[in-house]
């Protein structure tokens, strides 16, 4: 198996989604013209509305809306598969977090978001609709690449379901919001997450006023082999190569060593954990 290069592209998402689809698309031209085999973009790469977020209701477009038609007109008649980051209307009038993975002109596959960001003081699920699918591994120039986006992370069973699914890679693109200590939960999380999975992972931030940016590419040992400053628009590259990762999960194989499988079906709030006297 050959190695897998990879960009990762970080930019500030304007409101205007005909500008964000150039700034996209400018991405994918220079990551074909770098021979990559996966370009990572970030969530919410349509559209960002930072001062006023219910906006992102009228704003969502469909599959077959102009944002994702347009990009994947771009990809045509190239091999670089692009996962990018966009919202999509939902029946009850919020919006789904929606990564979507484009190759020569089709979409190969979508994930929408599972875990959404009501931490920190912030209410992503006021505006967006929580997916309760599974989580999803695509083909990539003979590579297995797992999809999860932003608040994901912070949740170890959907990167260990990535792996039980065969991820080699995982795609990890966000908009992490900037606040104290936030830089840091955001290298802990990525780091663990490839190290505690043996996979690599591309994690692409969104930068600007509110997101940290800091897009890194992690390899199977915890690892950082390319990373972006935090408001530096652009590109980082790296490879993931095949013969690290066996290496990697040869000479740590907790997925081999391990106990206990991870069980995917979902709970509600009234079934997780609870405090309280008895």
């Amino acid at each position: 198996m050959k190695n897998l290069r990879v960009a990762v592209g970080q930019f500030a998402s304007s409101e205007d989604w005909a500008a964000n689809l150039k700034t996209c698309g400018d991405l994918f031209d220079e990551a074909v013209a770098g021979n990559a085999d996966l370009l990572v973009l970030p969530e919410g790469a349509m559209a960002l509305f930072v001062d006023d977020p219910v906006r992102i209701r009228q704003a969502a477009q469909p599959l077959d809306g102009p944002f994702v038609t347009g990009l994947a007109e771009r990809t045509r008649g190239t091999p670089t598969t692009v996962i990018v980051g966009m919202h999509q209307p939902a029946e009850d009038g919020r919006v789904i977090n929606t990564l979507v993975a484009l190759r020569d002109g089709q979409i190969i596959d979508i994930y929408r978001k599972l875990h959404l960001y009501d931490a920190f003081g912030r209410r992503e699920s006021d505006n967006v609709l929580a997916s309760s699918d599974n989580p999803v591994v695509i083909d990539c120039a003979g590579w297995k690449v797992g999809m999860m986006t932003c608040y994901d992370v912070r949740f170890p069973e959907i990167a260990r379901i990535l792996a039980d699914q065969g991820a080699q890679v995982v795609a990890l693109p966000a908009a992490w919001v900037r606040g104290p200590a936030k830089e840091w939960h955001w290298e802990v999380m990525v780091t663990a997450r490839a190290l505690e999975n043996t996979y690599y992972v591309a994690a692409s931030g969104e930068c600007g006023r509110r997101n940290i940016g800091a897009s890194m590419f992690v390899d199977p040992l915890g690892i950082t082999r390319a990373r972006l400053g935090g408001d530096t628009p652009g590109l980082l590259w790296s490879e993931a190569s095949a013969e690290d990762l066996d290496l990697a999960r040869q000479t740590l194989p907790v997925l081999a060593n391990r106990r206990f499988k991870v069980d995917p079906r979902p709970i509600t709030p009234s079934t997780g954990p609870t405090t309280g006297s008895r």
